[in-house]
């Protein structure tokens, strides 16, 4: 670090030509304006001082004092002379993370828990802390309702909550508490029925009906693990009727929020406020139509009956004092509403830290799976917020989420299982010197009891000044004081040994108050004195340099400020804070604003620029990309992830790609369930010709879950038996077919030859005659020898 003392005169001892100034501002040597702001730019570590003497013969005339360290040294300025400090980080306090949360010893979910910078302007230290969601972390639940008459259906719906609630929740953790209070609107005109006057005893007198008198807020049971009493207070319950249509709910969030000892809210436990109406809400200010202008004041007004005394004097809370509550006391608000008004609240959510969303039933028969989606929706996410950051750092966030990928510009994770650690490291950078040399500031997680302080000191002075000699004999026979080896002159003294006078006039001396012979003095923004420039002073801000050419307030203006309120003007520079860059510093680094709910920057179809998404996938479009008809649907894209991280192939794997682009969690099943319309089925072939299928799911947290079938369906191999049987029967099926064939050609031709036949034989005409060659076959002989009968 130079030194750079901010009174009105400082003079080196090297016989150079400073710049005085009449304003607050740095001494220059006679280095160049570029130089100087080059130095300032590049690593402070780089920068020190020499406190060295002239008189000792050790620095050359010529030589800057305030130069890089191995300058320094070979300008002949002993180590022991040179003012290097340097920043550092300390670990103050730094307990290791627990495993679970109901052990009965204190519960660390954050680590470290108390650290020590010491930090020399412009410079910059980085530390790493440590976040892990517990298992079995205790849990408190305060279930707030609305109990005017549209709500009569939901009250009878809910008188076994706390059973059932209890129940579920002990899945998740063992060590649970409910409690349970409810609220309307403030009693007083015009919010409540005044006529006729029996309305405002029973406001349901109109319809027909009993109901209780409005009342603005009222503790019903304190925190309790007795889940039976739960269930016995709500159905003592009775609903009430107001006039107009906002409710008054915020009254009651902020007073369910402030009165600890009231509600019961435990310092080791996670503090979850569940939220039930099914209409809009009263917000600030909104309390003038019924003459009421003071403020809400944060404070508990639960009287001895537990209903809200201040209901008809204070005003509503503003969402900015509920943030700043909501987020001192660690409690999670879950907004439990009806689809009517379920948008409303999910704006109202964008603006408060650690706030969730659920649309109500009409009956609020879901209320209990919405109270366990939203439990685990707050448990799967790990978001840092800062508290009481002093004006003069900058902090920029690294966030180390999942499989060890570090996401830059980012400091929350999603998609995390309990038991899950993750880190962020956190770059702090200081500008400028307070006056108020320790300051400290607090990150914790939103909705976590433990955070980190963090103490700093800010380094601006060098160990010299503390032996500075007053009214030294080198600062021309003691006008000056002699601090870290130049001159502090006394008022109305100038120079290197502090030897003019501002009386003293040369006009010789004037050739050294300009750049170039025949330019304006000074730039015409300061007076010649001793040779030297003595800058005026200005309204806009601080003219410096050795002719009075820099200032701090002529750089360009984005939307009215200067260098965009994100960095400060040197010599008609930006010289921007950390996270931002561009000419007016109007661009930020951050990658955090353009993340989307997959996890991936602009959703993986753009490019993050300046903060904002450029959508550079064909066909995709919204704030984060996240829109595209005309892009691959969900079962292409998560084939891939599919293939990688179920059966360890695929492009992303060959690519190295699968743990930053996947992010689901796999779970193996037999078959794939009905989950709703939120899962959507697939199929695909693999490579080796197999049908595997798969459901793609995103739970209610934002956690995306695939679903895969076991075992591909693949197909089967050949039967040898079975081929070889087959085989056989065709040849005798076609040997069979065949020998019929045959007999059949046989049978059709002889009948063919036999009618031929039968038909010669019809035509065929016979004559009758003797052949002469034919003789018969008998012959007759005599026998001459027989005389016959005598």
């Amino acid at each position: 670090m130079c030194v750079t003392h901010t009174q009105r005169m400082i003079h080196p001892l090297d016989g150079s030509k400073p710049s005085p100034s009449r304003t607050a501002g740095p001494s220059h040597t006679p280095v160049a304006g570029v130089r100087r702001r080059r130095w300032r730019n590049s690593a402070s570590l780089s920068a020190s001082w020499c406190s060295a003497l002239l008189a000792a013969g050790v620095v050359a005339q010529s030589t800057p004092r305030c130069d890089l360290f191995a300058n320094l040294l070979q300008n002949g300025c002993g180590r022991d002379f040179i003012e290097f400090p340097r920043s550092s980080i300390t670990v103050l306090e730094e307990r290791p993370l627990s495993d679970k949360g109901s052990g009965g010893s204190t519960t660390t979910q954050m680590s470290p828990q108390r650290i020590q910078l010491n930090l020399r302007p412009d410079d910059s230290q980085m530390f790493r802390v440590h976040v892990r969601q517990v298992e079995d972390y205790p849990v408190d639940i305060y279930y707030l309702m609305d109990l005017s008459n549209s709500m009569k259906d939901d009250l009878k719906n809910i008188q076994n909550l706390g059973t059932k609630l209890a129940s579920e929740m002990r899945k998740l953790t063992s060590n649970l508490r409910i409690g349970f209070g409810a609220f309307v609107d403030k009693p007083i005109s015009p919010y409540m029925y005044i006529s006729p006057p029996e309305a405002i005893k029973n406001p349901c007198y109109e319809i027909g009906e009993k109901c209780l008198p409005m009342f603005g807020y009222k503790h019903v049971l304190t925190l309790t693990d007795e889940v039976m009493r739960f269930n016995e207070e709500v159905k003592k319950q009775s609903v009430s009727r107001n006039r107009d249509a906002p409710e008054g709910g915020f009254d009651a969030i902020i007073q369910a929020t402030v009165c600890d000892e009231k509600i019961g809210w435990r310092n080791d436990a996670s503090h979850l406020l569940v939220f039930t109406t099914d209409a809009k809400t009263h917000i600030a200010l909104d309390g003038r139509l019924a003459g009421i202008v003071q403020p809400n004041d944060a404070q508990c007004h639960i009287d001895k009956d537990n209903f809200y005394s201040a209901s008809t004097t204070l005003d509503y809370p503003s969402l900015g004092l509920m943030t700043e509550k909501l987020s001192q006391k660690n409690i999670n608000l879950i907004f439990a509403v009806t689809d009517t008004v379920v948008g409303l609240y999910q704006n109202y959510s964008e603006l408060i830290p650690g706030t969730t969303v659920g649309t109500l039933s009409r009956d609020s028969s879901n209320v209990l799976q919405l109270i366990v989606d939203a439990y685990g929706k707050i448990r799967s996410k790990v978001e840092l917020e800062v508290r009481d950051l002093p004006e003069e750092l900058s902090l920029s966030f690294n966030a180390t989420c999942l499989n060890d990928e570090v996401i830059t510009g980012l400091k929350s994770c999603m998609g995390l299982k309990i038991g899950d650690t993750v880190s962020f490291s956190i770059e702090a950078k200081v500008r400028g010197c307070p006056q108020e040399r320790q300051k400290s500031f607090t990150i914790k997680p939103v909705g976590f009891k433990d955070s980190l302080t963090v103490v700093v000191n800010f380094d601006c002075n060098c160990s010299c000044e503390s032996q500075a000699e007053a009214n030294s004999s080198f600062c021309s026979k003691g006008n000056g004081s002699l601090e870290c080896g130049v001159c502090r002159c006394n008022p109305g003294r100038l120079g290197s040994h502090c030897e003019c006078s501002e009386e003293e006039y040369n006009p010789s001396e004037q050739d050294n108050c300009s750049p170039q012979p025949g330019q304006p003095l000074c730039s015409q923004r300061g007076e010649c004195i001793c040779g030297q420039c003595v800058c005026h002073g200005s309204d806009f801000g601080k003219v410096t340099g050795k002719y009075c050419e820099c200032d701090d307030f002529s750089c360009v203006r984005f939307k009215g400020q200067m260098c965009s309120g994100h960095g400060q003007c040197s010599c008609g520079d930006c010289l921007c804070d950390s996270d931002w860059t561009g000419d007016y510093c109007n661009c930020t680094t951050r990658t955090d604003t353009c993340m989307s709910s997959n996890g991936l920057v602009c959703s993986g179809h753009g490019i993050c620029v300046c903060g904002k998404c450029d959508c550079i996938q064909p066909g995709s479009y919204g704030n984060t990309c996240e829109k595209c008809p005309t892009c691959s649907d969900a079962c292409t894209i998560k084939k891939e992830c599919v293939e990688c991280k179920k059966y360890e192939r695929g492009t992303l794997v060959e690519q190295q790609s699968c743990g930053r682009v996947c992010r689901d969690e796999i779970e193996t099943v037999q078959e794939l369930g009905d989950r709703g319309k939120d899962a959507v089925n697939c199929t695909y072939k693999d490579e080796n010709d197999c049908v595997v299928r798969f459901q793609y799911y995103e739970d209610s947290s934002g956690k995306s879950i695939l679903y895969v079938i076991e075992e591909p369906e693949c197909p089967k191999g050949p039967d040898i038996l079975v081929v070889l049987l087959s085989v056989m029967g065709a040849i005798l099926l076609i040997g069979l077919a065949a020998l019929l064939i045959w007999k059949l050609l046989i049978t059709i031709h002889d009948r063919r030859e036999f009618a031929r036949f039968e038909e010669e034989k019809a035509r065929a005409k016979w004559d009758t005659g003797n052949n002469p060659l034919y003789k018969e076959a008998t012959s007759t002989f005599t026998n001459i020898t027989y005389r016959g009968n005598m």
